[in-house]
This record gives structure tokens, C-alpha cells and sequence, in this order.
């Protein structure tokens, strides 16, 4: 049994990095490499991001997608990843599994195969944090921080309230810790 963590975002461009330099040297490290960016600028969960076909993301810049937690259909917005999805999807039939496993083109990678390969990137980077969860979380850190806007962002992650989406993306503490910067009694 494996001890659960806190998982955390990647919360700079360094961190980023540094998970992909890890990434670049796994077996299959084109899929790996686009499965992370996908996901670290869409903000799906891996079980949605293993379950796409090459179809989903090649034939359109905004698809739409069926949710497999909440059953919500969600637009996804590709529009700046362009490039990267021809060049990943080039050789690629659209029926195909957008992240196949190395069986070959028959099923997807396995959730749990991106965990373990997301393990081994960790121990590189000497992380105890880092899990499946640590890509969804990335971008909505990022997405929040560049757009200070929580209520888009509580909707695209279906969330009930703001509270809930600034702990997830592991946001309060740190916002807690920046108003006591400057702050000073007596």
C-alpha cells in the first residue's frame, strides 16, 4: 500500500522544466511529454486525458468532451497547443488512442501507469508531492494565478465553492502568507 501524500502543483516555471527534463528521458517520452502539457494547460483529470482519442483533440480547436466523474460535457480550448498536437498527432489515425500504452495502439495508458512514471520523475526531483494530481492542479495554481479569476475557474473544475478550488490548487496558505508579509502590530 502506498503512502498517500499531499500532492502539489508545480507552482514555477522552473519546477515545469525540470518535471519535463525528467519526462524527455522516459521510454515513450513523446507521449509522456504531450500527455503532461495537455493536461498542465487544460486542466482535465487523467482519467479524461488517458481516455482521449486522436480524433478528440486533432479535429477541432475547442472539442468537446464528456467528463467521466461528472458525466459534464466540457469545451476544451487548444487553441495555443496547435502546434504541438499536429506534430504529436502527425503519424497518428484519428481513431486511435491519443496516449496509447505500450501494448500498441489497442488501449490506453493506465491511469496507474502514469502515476508510476510520475513516481520516478519525483524521486529525480527528490519530491515527495507529486502524483496524477499534481497536473490538474498545476494548471488551475497557474490559470488562478495569472487570471485571478476563482469563480471560472471553481466552474471548469466543477467545484461547489471557492474554498474548495483555492485548497486544491493549494492556493489559501499562500495567500494567508503574503497578507502577514508586511503586516505588523506594536
Amino acid at each position: 500500500m502506498r503512502k498517500k501524500e499531499n500532492v502539489e502543483p508545480l507552482r514555477t516555471e522552473t519546477e515545469i522544466q525540470d518535471f519535463l527534463f525528467w519526462l524527455r528521458r522516459s521510454k515513450n517520452s513523446d507521449r509522456d511529454v504531450f500527455l503532461f502539457k495537455l493536461g498542465i494547460n487544460t486542466g482535465l483529470r487523467m482519467s479524461d486525458l488517458v481516455s482521449l482519442k486522436v480524433s478528440d483533440v486533432a479535429a477541432s480547436v475547442n472539442p468537446k468532451i464528456k467528463e467521466k466523474k461528472t458525466g459534464k460535457t466540457r469545451v476544451l480550448f487548444l487553441q495555443n497547443l496547435q502546434e504541438e498536437i499536429q506534430e504529436y498527432t502527425e503519424n497518428k489515425n484519428l481513431d486511435d488512442w491519443l496516449f496509447p500504452s505500450r501494448q500498441g495502439n489497442h488501449e490506453p495508458i493506465k491511469v496507474n501507469t502514469v502515476y508510476q512514471l510520475y513516481q520516478k520523475v519525483a524521486n529525480n526531483l527528490n519530491r515527495k508531492d507529486i502524483g496524477t494530481h499534481t497536473v490538474r492542479k498545476t494548471f488551475g495554481y497557474h490559470y488562478y494565478r495569472n487570471t485571478k479569476d476563482i469563480a471560472t475557474l471553481m466552474e471548469i473544475f466543477n467545484h461547489t465553492s471557492q474554498q474548495i478550488t483555492k485548497r486544491y490548487i493549494g492556493i489559501r496558505e499562500e495567500e494567508i502568507s503574503e497578507t502577514f508579509k508586511n503586516f505588523k502590530i506594536g
